[in-house]
């Protein structure tokens, strides 16, 4: 069967249904990561300052003395779910002031490190997969919501 002939024998449209229905993976970069190695590397990079389990720094709601607020929570009682896979990644590789300028949020006084120089993309993804392995089924679904089809 030739392009023609399939489009004349009206099949395209059973495979249009199949297609569109199919769940789209807008968090697909989280997907088949290493969780050990990102807990692994949580533990090293970040939980010095976002906690051993995820907690944040206490009232991380709050800007400290020099205005900067502290570190958030990384659990599903922090706000880290409420964004997309693109800024967590942007935010951890270039330090929070800086990924949010580049958003058009001027100003923020970010306590977040830039990482680029520490770890490569490969190892930023196991570390937000991880993180994303920690909530609820619930959160971890209303997240993905979040990231654009690609």
């Amino acid at each position: 069967m030739n392009i023609q002939q399939f489009l004349d024998s009206k099949s395209w449209l059973f495979v249009l249904a199949v297609v569109v229905s199919l769940p789209a993976h807008a968090d697909h970069e989280l997907l088949n990561r290493d969780i050990v190695a990102g807990a692994r590397l949580y533990q090293q990079q970040c939980a010095s300052c976002h906690g051993a389990n995820l907690e944040g720094q206490p009232n991380w709601r709050s800007p400290n003395s020099v205005g900067v607020l502290p570190a958030p929570p990384h659990d599903a009682s922090g706000h880290t779910w409420h964004h997309d896979n693109a800024l967590l990644f942007e935010y951890t590789m270039l330090g929070g002031s800086r990924a949010l300028a580049i958003r058009g949020v001027i100003g923020f006084n970010s306590g977040m490190p830039a990482f680029n120089d520490i770890l490569t993309d490969e190892e930023i993804w196991e570390i937000l997969s991880y993180i994303r392995s920690t909530w609820p089924e619930r959160v971890q679904k209303t997240q993905a919501t979040r990231n654009a089809p690609h």
